[in-house]
C-alpha cells in the first residue's frame, strides 16, 4: 500500500457526511438482510418447497422492476437525501408489519397459510421501496465527495453494503437459533429505526437545475444513454446474466436443512460466506485500488464466480461449501467495484438517477429473478442439478460477452 492511497483513504473517511452515509447504508443493509434471511428460512419451514423461495424473489422483483421505470426520473428531479430518508422510514414501517405477522398471536388467529401470503406481501412492499432507494443512494454519493475521490468512495460504499450483507444473515441465523424468529425481526426493526435517525445528520443537498422534458422523454433519454454506450451496456449485461444464473444462495435453506444438515446457525454462516469473501476483497481494494487491465479482471472475476457456484452445487461438505461461497464472494467483489466505478465516472450528473434505476433493473432485480429461476429449476431438475446448470451458464455468458464487447477489455478507471 503506498502512502498516498492511505492518506487519501483517511481523508475520505474523515468527511463527516460521507462517514454518516456509509454507516447508514451499512445499518439499512444489515437490517434488510437479517429480515430476509429469517423470512426465507421461515418460509421453507412452512412450505417445505424450494419453489416458495423463488416466489419470495419474484414478489420483490416485480415492483422493483416496475417502479424502476419512473423512480430514477423522479429521483433526478427531487432532493436526494430526502428521498433516501423517506425510503428508510417506509422500510421501518414494513419491518413493523413483519413483527406483527411473525407474532404468535397472528399465527394462531390467521393460520400459517395466511402467514405465507403475508411474507410475500412484505417482500412486495420491500421491492416497491427498493426501486426508489437504489437511485437515491447512487445519486447522493457523488454529492458527498470530490469527483477525484469517487472511485475510492464507491469501494467504501460497496464495502459498507457487503459488511451489512455479511453480518445481517449471520446475526439472523444466530439470533433465530437462540431467541426465535419474532424477536429477531424486532431487532431488525430497531436497527432500521437507528438508520432513520442517522441519515438526518446528512444535510439536504441543492438540486442541479435541468429542464423538465417530461416523464417519457426523460426515461427514453436514460435508456438511450445506456444502450448507446457499449461499455456500460456490456457491464450491465454481464452482471445481469451472471447473477440471474448464479442465484444458488436462494436455495441455501434447502442445502442447510437437507444436504449439508447444519441447521439455523450453519445456515446463517453459509448465507454470510459470499459477503465475507466480498468484504475481505473490498477492504483490500480500498487500499490497493484497481488500476490496470480492468476489463480482463472483470471477465476473470465473473468467470471465477461461475466456477465457484458450479462446484458449490456438487459439494456435500459444509466447509468446502463455505469456502466456495467465500471465494465466489471475493470474485463478485471485484465485479461490483468495477461496475459501480464505471457507472459513476461515465454517467452525467443529470442522468445518474435514471441510469441507476436501469442498473437496478439489470442487476439488483436479477438477484430476485435469479432466486426465482433457481427455485423453478430446483423443482424441475432437482436442487443440485439446478445450481450446477447456473454455474455453467454463468461461464458461458462470460465467453459470449468477451467476444461481443471488445472495447470492455480496454476500459480504464480514470
Amino acid at each position: 500500500m503506498d502512502s498516498s492511497s492511505a492518506l487519501k483513504t483517511i481523508r475520505l473517511l474523515k468527511q463527516k457526511e460521507f462517514s454518516l452515509y456509509i454507516s447508514t447504508r451499512f445499518i439499512v443493509i444489515f437490517s434488510l438482510f437479517m429480515q430476509s434471511t429469517v423470512l426465507s428460512y421461515m418460509m421453507y419451514t412452512i412450505t417445505k418447497d424450494p419453489f416458495s423461495l423463488g416466489l419470495i424473489g419474484l414478489a420483490e422483483v416485480i415492483p422493483a422492476f416496475g417502479f424502476a421505470f419512473f423512480a430514477g426520473y423522479l429521483v433526478d428531479k427531487a432532493e436526494k437525501r430526502t428521498v433516501y430518508m423517506l425510503c428508510i422510514l417506509f422500510y421501518l414501517l414494513n419491518a413493523i408489519l413483519t413483527i406483527y405477522i411473525t407474532s404468535t398471536f397472528f399465527q394462531h388467529q390467521m393460520g400459517m397459510k395466511t402467514v405465507e401470503w403475508m411474507i410475500y406481501l412484505v417482500m412486495f412492499i420491500s421491492g416497491c421501496i427498493r426501486a426508489f432507494l437504489a437511485p437515491a443512494s447512487f445519486s447522493l454519493l457523488p454529492l458527498l465527495v470530490a469527483r477525484e475521490d469517487i472511485s475510492q468512495a464507491v469501494t467504501w460504499s460497496s464495502t459498507s453494503w457487503m459488511l451489512g450483507s455479511v453480518l445481517g444473515p449471520l446475526a439472523g441465523g444466530l439470533l433465530m437459533a437462540s431467541i426465535g424468529v419474532h424477536y429477531t425481526i424486532i431487532i431488525a426493526a430497531c436497527c432500521m429505526g437507528i438508520a432513520s435517525l442517522s441519515i438526518l445528520f446528512v444535510k439536504r443537498k441543492p438540486l442541479a437545475y435541468t429542464k423538465d422534458i417530461g416523464l417519457i422523454k426523460g426515461l427514453s433519454q436514460g435508456f438511450r444513454f445506456v444502450f448507446r454506450s457499449e461499455i456500460i451496456l456490456a457491464v450491465l449485461s454481464l452482471d445481469l446474466f451472471a447473477v440471474l444464473f448464479g442465484g444458488a444462495e436462494a436455495l441455501l435453506p434447502v442445502f442447510s436443512k437437507e444436504i449439508l444438515e447444519v441447521g439455523e446457525v450453519g445456515y446463517g454462516w453459509l448465507r454470510s460466506a459470499h459477503g465475507i469473501g466480498s468484504i475481505c476483497l473490498l477492504f483490500l481494494l480500498a487500499y490497493l485500488p484497481l488500476k490496470t487491465n480492468i476489463g480482463y479482471k472483470l471477465f476473470a472475476s465473473v468467470a471465477g464466480f461461475g466456477l465457484c457456484i458450479l462446484l458449490f452445487g456438487i459439494s456435500s461438505n459444509v466447509y468446502l461449501s463455505f469456502g466456495l461461497l467465500f471465494f465466489g464472494g471475493m470474485f463478485d467483489g471485484v465485479s461490483v467495484v468495477i461496475r459501480h466505478s464505471i457507472l459513476q465516472l461515465k454517467t452525467p450528473e443529470e442522468l445518474k438517477g435514471r441510469v441507476s434505476s436501469i442498473n437496478m433493473m439489470f442487476i439488483s432485480s436479477s438477484n430476485e429473478l435469479g432466486a426465482f429461476e433457481s427455485g423453478l429449476a430446483a423443482r424441475m431438475l432437482g436442487t443440485v442439478p439446478s445450481v450446477v446448470f447456473g454455474g455453467i451458464m454463468t461461464i458461458l455468458v462470460v465467453l459470449v460477452t468477451y467476444f461481443a464487447a471488445p472495447n470492455l477489455k480496454k476500459i480504464k478507471l480514470d
